[in-house]
């Protein structure tokens, strides 16, 4: 009866690093490490204190990154996002510092203004406080072809506002570097309540208002099949599900429905909390984030973003470079 088991398993369900990608927290402080009270075990660093932490998970099977940037404070936060691109900022020193120190490792970038704002909101706002839809495309279009400068390998915007793969797509084409660069959209991303741990490792909380005119409706899986399907039309490579395990319907309707394209999910900050919470009381910790990441796979997911990937990362290194359910 094992070995029908182990026959009929859907291969989906298994687990590589080449499945995974580390979301990176860098500070503008270049010597930071600081621990996250909201997120046990995960820290922001400096881009100085990036080499010692990567080496060890690249020697583990390592295979791709995703970064976001955080400042010390308000002060520099504009409207606009200015400091989004700034050549000295937290994204683009650590992009070309792992590029260069680690150039097998794929860098991919967040591309979202809500860190790097005044307001904490994901574009730029007009007088009236709604989104001016279309100076928020330009602007993060130079976001993201400033990150392909700086060596990013996919570009990945969060943002949730509506045509902005086509101009980001554009601005790559501009730049000559469309052909080198993939999109990861965030096609599905819900105004989950899970969000909260990243909003305080980042510091990227709306000052007032709230995000859910852009995000997606909690209970709308219709609008998620729609949303992924016109980043398709518009470019996107990789689409993604946020969150994951509270959207699985979604992520296994939209592998469904676009089964040749690669479907990421974010197992975003909230949902690490409580299972890293429980793992940790439970009697087999490994069992519990293991079934948790199965889930996603078995669900259509291709990639799963996690911040358990380092802990990820040495079971698979222990056992033979695949886990199985």
């Amino acid at each position: 009866k094992q070995w029908y088991q182990r026959r009929v398993r859907d291969s989906r369900s298994r687990l590589t690093s080449e499945d995974l990608i580390l979301p990176l927290f860098v500070s503008e402080n270049k010597d930071a490490h600081e621990p996250i009270p909201s997120m046990p075990g995960v820290d922001r660093m400096g881009v100085n204190r990036l080499e010692e932490f990567i080496v060890p998970l690249i020697e583990m099977g390592l295979r791709s990154v995703l970064v976001f940037g955080v400042l010390n404070s308000d002060d520099c936060k504009d409207n606009v996002g200015s400091p989004a691109d700034d050549e000295n900022g937290p994204v683009i020193l650590a992009t070309k510092f792992v590029r260069r120190r680690f150039p097998n490792l794929l860098v991919c970038c967040d591309v979202c203004l809500c860190e790097y704002t005044s307001h904490g909101h994901c574009g730029i706002l007009q007088p009236d406080g709604y989104i001016d839809i279309a100076a928020t495309l330009k602007r993060l279009s130079a976001v993201a072809c400033a990150y392909v400068k700086a060596g990013a390998n996919v570009v990945a915007p969060s943002d949730m506002m509506p045509n902005r793969i086509r101009e980001i797509k554009q601005g790559l084409k501009d730049m000559g570097t469309d052909c080198r660069t993939c999109i990861m959209s965030y096609s599905s991303k819900f105004s989950s309540s899970m969000y909260g741990p990243f909003r305080d490792a980042c510091k990227s909380g709306p000052k007032s208002g709230d995000r859910k005119t852009y995000q997606l409706p909690v209970g709308s899986a219709q609008l998620g099949l729609l949303t992924t399907k016109r980043d398709i039309e518009e470019g996107a490579d990789i689409v993604m599900v946020k969150p994951g395990m509270w959207y699985l319907d979604i992520v296994n309707s939209i592998k469904t429905a676009h089964p040749h394209h690669l479907v990421a999910v974010y197992q975003v900050s909230g949902e690490y909390a409580m299972i890293h919470d429980y793992a940790t009381k439970s009697e087999n910790f490994e069992q519990v984030v293991s079934e948790a990441l199965f889930s996603m796979k078995r669900a259509g997911a291709d990639i799963i973003i996690s911040y358990f990937t380092p802990t990820v990362l040495k079971w698979l290194f222990q056992n033979g470079g695949v886990l199985a359910p």
